[in-house]
């Protein structure tokens, strides 16, 4: 495999940031569906995307095997319903809470690249994984209630959480056969037809949102999607799904300190200790997966 063009790693380190943003943006359109939320997100990110393919990348259509367009189509359907539950979660728990519950998909993506792409991990990387979940736990500790709404609120957050590892382990199997644009664009747009059929089927209505609705759902295109998922994407041809996971685990420190500065969200002194231990255990983690990938690629030499 011939080297990325830049550090795959600050790839991920601009995705982080950018997703961050996702939960303070759903926040401030609260009064539309998280479904809506979801399907103008992902619909603008294909409208804009458009022209590019069109343009450059329509040639490598005639190239996809059926099997890419099968995988392709699982990957849309659990993304959509990612957002879906992810979305719909923030209207009952804090942004806290649900960000740091979805963030648990590292234990889910261990257990899907081990079983299904027999991905080893040392005892390092084990070790580090459970440092920075610990940290995400403490950070959404003082946030978490046990209440029937809360409750809810969690459950969403943790199925939506299931939903997004499942939509990484797939990408991570067609991004060594598909260029990022091609993929994206396919993915994105089975996405938003899955949405468009889940919002008309409830009788959603698609129009008759504030002026500033339609700002937030343009940014959630632009920032989350194409400077966050995009770049997560591009950065699993050279990185593993339970790398791109861990990094991932940032997300609850940059959306706390948002929702501080934006929703008036208090960061407590949970927060920020455990953004110190989520920090610390993804850096052991990074350390742990680069030194056991070069010492693979030394072998095959």
């Amino acid at each position: 495999m011939r080297m990325p063009p830049f550090n795959p790693y600050f790839a991920v380190v601009i995705g982080v940031f950018a997703v961050s943003t996702s939960a303070i943006l759903v926040k401030l359109a609260d009064g539309a569906p998280a479904s809506i939320i979801a399907n103008y997100r992902l619909l603008f990110a294909v409208l804009i995307m458009s022209p590019i393919v069109l343009l450059y990348y329509r040639h490598e259509f005639k190239k996809i095997q059926k099997k890419d367009w099968i995988l392709a189509i699982f990957a849309g359907v659990f993304l959509a319903f990612h957002f879906i539950l992810w979305f719909e979660s923030l209207n009952y728990t804090s942004v806290a809470s649900s960000v740091v519950l979805v963030t648990l998909q590292p234990i889910f993506a261990f257990l899907g690249t081990y079983i299904f792409f027999r991905e080893r991990f040392t005892a390092g990387a084990v070790i580090s994984m459970v440092i920075a979940l610990f940290g995400s736990v403490i950070i959404s500790w003082g946030d978490l209630q046990i209440s029937g709404i809360a409750l809810f609120g969690d459950i969403l957050a943790l199925l939506g959480s299931m939903m997004v590892t499942a939509y990484f382990l797939i990408g991570q199997n067609m991004r060594r056969r598909l260029s990022l644009m091609t993929y994206t664009f396919i993915v994105y747009g089975i996405s938003s037809i899955t949405l468009i059929i889940y919002n008309a089927s409830l009788g959603y209505s698609f129009v008759g949102y504030p002026a500033n609705y339609w700002w937030i759902f343009i940014l959630l295109a632009i920032i989350p999607t194409f400077l966050g998922h995009t770049m997560f994407n591009w950065a699993l041809k050279w990185l593993s799904t339970s790398t791109i996971s861990m990094a991932i685990v940032f997300e609850p420190i940059g959306a706390s300190l948002l929702a501080y500065i934006i929703l008036n969200e208090v960061v407590t002194w949970s927060q920020w200790l455990g953004g110190t231990i989520v920090l610390f255990g993804l850096f052991l983690f990074i350390m742990s997966t680069t030194k056991k990938r070069k010492v693979t690629i030394s072998h095959k030499k």
